[in-house]
């Protein structure tokens, strides 16, 4: 998929579920696993859950990871992300180093997509392998 128009909008949309009642900083996630049954883009999304004791909290492109995952997928091509405070987003969001981590465990660095998006039509992207170079892998 190299057009990430609903990719970005299924980002947006999973955005408006985001719960960041601390730092108002609400994110959405849209994960491309390839191909579904029907022929249409597999895609999963994910906010991120904010908790009053920090650590619990859950940034949107792993809750998108680890839904798939738990149903099974293993296979993933891209990822959409946007971010900021209430409102439309104003600047490109980028993961956390935690979530470029996740990233590394399920998806080739050479081809993985990483898109950070402010709109449908003002993104850029980025491969695994340049936001997590000398990354951490299996032995």
């Amino acid at each position: 998929m190299t057009d990430y128009e609903e990719l970005i909008r299924q980002a947006l949309k999973a955005r408006e579920n985001a719960y960041a009642p601390y730092s108002n900083f609400y994110v959405g996630a849209a994960l491309l696993a390839g191909e579904g049954k029907d022929g249409r883009p597999l895609i999963y999304t994910g906010c991120n859950i904010e908790n009053a004791a920090f650590s619990p909290t859950c940034c949107a492109e792993r809750t998108a990871f680890f839904k798939a995952v738990s149903e099974g997928c293993r296979a993933f091509q891209a990822i959409a992300i946007v971010g900021g405070g209430q409102g439309a987003p104003a600047s490109y969001t980028m993961p956390c180093g935690v979530c470029r981590q996740v990233m590394m465990e399920f998806c080739n660095p050479e081809t993985f997509e990483i898109v950070a998006a402010v709109s449908e039509s003002d993104y850029q992207v980025y491969k695994l392998k340049e936001l997590l170079p000398e990354a951490f892998g299996a032995l």
